[in-house]
């Protein structure tokens, strides 16, 4: 990455789904974005329980990679510029936080940050079924302008493995941000 390259910040919290946050980094790489990680510790939990990887392994595909405990981290003040921030999966404590403003951790501090400056902040909720506090606080987001984009599958691109719909999630992701990976089957 160069020094102009633009930064986004992927934050990984502990919902199942971990392998959204993995696939966006994956995505990334072959983009000119500089990418900044920060996962949580049940993040790290759920990615011995739902995949292969190895903490390490994640880390290794971010450019910067940050302990959830920094909270001195570049990625926790609004003079260090990014594009904005995904949270992918983000569980429901996690978006309980961000959208009360309670700064914990590194992830939900990010987040925070992101908001306040009024850049871009995707969450990507992942719980099933939503009680109405679940629905209260993504609509507290949604008026604070973060997006609430659940990963719900798409059909009408005919997806023949869950890497087809875990691709076209990340792909209609990373399109908020204006990024093309190339791997969405656009509508005709």
């Amino acid at each position: 990455m160069t020094d102009t390259s633009p930064r986004l910040i992927v934050g990984i919290s502990g919902a199942s789904g971990v392998i959204y946050g993995v696939r966006l980094l994956e995505a990334l790489k072959a983009l000119p974005v500089e990418t900044h990680l920060v996962m949580t510790r049940t993040a790290e939990l759920t990615l011995a329980h739902e995949t292969d990887l190895k903490v390490s392994d994640v880390r290794r595909l971010a450019d910067v990679a940050y302990k959830i405990d920094d909270l001195a981290a570049a990625i926790s003040s609004g003079s260090y510029r990014t594009m904005g921030m995904i949270v992918a999966p983000c569980s429901m404590r996690s978006l309980s936080e961000i959208a009360h403003g309670i700064t914990s951790n590194l992830l939900t501090r990010a987040a925070d940050v992101v908001l306040k400056e009024r850049r871009k902040l995707v969450v990507v909720a992942r719980e099933t079924p939503l009680h109405a506090i679940h629905l209260r606080n993504m609509t507290t987001l949604a008026e604070m302008g973060a997006i609430v984009a659940p990963p719900v599958p798409a059909f009408y691109n005919r997806p023949k493995t869950i890497d087809d719909i875990i691709d076209h999630t990340v792909g209609r992701i990373l399109d908020l941000f204006d990024l093309d990976t190339g791997k969405v089957r656009r509508w005709h």
